[in-house]
């Protein structure tokens, strides 16, 4: 019997704590509207709590002068939010018109508020100040007038992006402030939550979200740590994608030039480290692989110690691992072949520039095997440069 996930309950986000208070979203609001509303009672909180289906549940959503406003903060980058933000707006218009008792059937228009979508992005990849995400372009077809719309409009709220914003919103200029905080501690190579204590220590000592933080220390800790392994759970997805990759680029360059046995191909499928994984493919390109066997073989294997996140949501994990791998063996054979056409003195500033541009797989496949199979400079040039 398919098992069924009904109700749960989820933390706030820490984006959520911060602005959970009528005062506080309404000054966000009025920052990003050129708006003066001094009232917060104005403002109604129509956020889902909660709701049958898994991540059903937006940060923030609020009625104010007949506009439905949808706030999202997103640590990672998704290109899918306006779907996302449909399904959150047909739940959210749902409640309203049930609290309004409206009549769909009515012979006369309703009238409803205009939505607004707005994300809030403070993810690692770089992106502009502010851009738009639209449902419609991830429709396959697109002739025609489409009769659905949602649009996000993104904005990029990590520490020295959209200064003029951060100012007219102090409390969100301190929240981007606080995350990056915790971040420069990571890089130092802090420990996660010894990272989240000097991060809090600083900020209260700098009088940033001081309050809320002196406040909510606890709670603010278990939030961070929380979202963080998420990240820390999507760049180890990555590291997988690229692992499967070399893996697969070792295999198949060792049986192009006749060198793979099954004792090595078993060794190298066993191999769990990515840095010993790339040290024994640039052996290989160099002609002394079969030479070092003896040490592959005997090379002992590591035990995975990434702290993976155990997320419910199993099509969420698939999809990062499927993504993540992608990415990784895309970035991993644009490293493969350019190594290897320098190696060969093959390598061209305009062969490079067209390689790192390249996103279809299955060209830099192609190019991997053209290389491998001893092509000339001409034959790589005209190929890669006229794909």
């Amino acid at each position: 019997m398919e098992k069924t996930k009904t109700r749960r309950s989820y933390k706030d986000s820490l984006f959520r704590m911060v602005f959970r208070e009528k005062k506080e979203l309404l000054s966000l609001y009025n920052a990003i509207n050129g708006t003066d509303y001094d009232d917060p009672e104005a403002l109604t909180v129509t956020t889902i709590e909660d709701a049958l289906y898994i991540r059903i549940k937006n940060d923030i959503s609020f009625l104010i002068e007949n506009v439905m406003n949808l706030y999202e903060e997103q640590s990672s980058w998704n290109p899918n939010m306006p779907l996302r933000g449909l399904f959150y707006f047909s739940n959210i218009y749902q409640g309203y018109v049930g609290q309004n008792h409206l009549d769909i059937y009515s012979r006369k228009q309703l009238k409803l508020p205009q939505p607004r979508y707005i994300v809030f992005y403070n993810g690692v990849k770089k992106e502009p100040d502010r851009q738009e995400l639209r449902l419609s372009d991830s429709f396959i077809r697109s002739d025609g007038q489409p009769s659905l719309e949602c649009i996000a409009q993104v904005i990029n709220i990590n520490y020295g992006q959209n200064q003029e914003l951060m100012e007219a919103c102090k409390k969100l200029g301190e929240y981007s402030y606080f995350v990056a905080k915790v971040r420069e501690n990571l890089k130092e190579g802090l420990t996660l939550e010894t990272a989240v204590d000097r991060a809090v220590v600083s900020c209260i000592r700098e009088d940033v979200l001081r309050s809320f933080l002196e406040k909510h220390r606890m709670e603010v800790k278990d939030v961070i740590l929380t979202e963080f392994d998420e990240e820390l759970h999507n760049k180890t997805i990555l590291e997988e994608g690229k692992q499967d990759w070399t893996q697969s680029a070792l295999i198949c360059y060792l049986k192009k030039k006749g060198l793979l046995t099954k004792e090595l191909e078993e060794r190298i499928l066993k191999e769990e480290e990515l840095e010993v994984l790339e040290q024994w493919l640039g052996q290989a390109f160099d002609g002394k692989f079969p030479e070092d066997q003896e040490r592959v073989e005997k090379h002992p294997l590591q035990e995975a110690t990434s702290p993976l996140t155990e997320f419910d949501e199993e099509l969420h994990n698939k999809t990062l691992l499927e993504e993540g791998r992608e990415e990784g063996i895309r970035q991993e054979r644009i490293a493969v072949l350019i190594r290897y056409l320098k190696k060969k003195r093959l390598l061209t500033k305009e062969l490079e520039e067209r390689i790192l541009k390249e996103k279809d797989l299955k060209a830099l496949e192609k190019w991997l095997d053209l290389a491998y199979d001893g092509a000339s400079l001409e034959e790589l040039t005209v190929t890669i440069l006229k794909q």
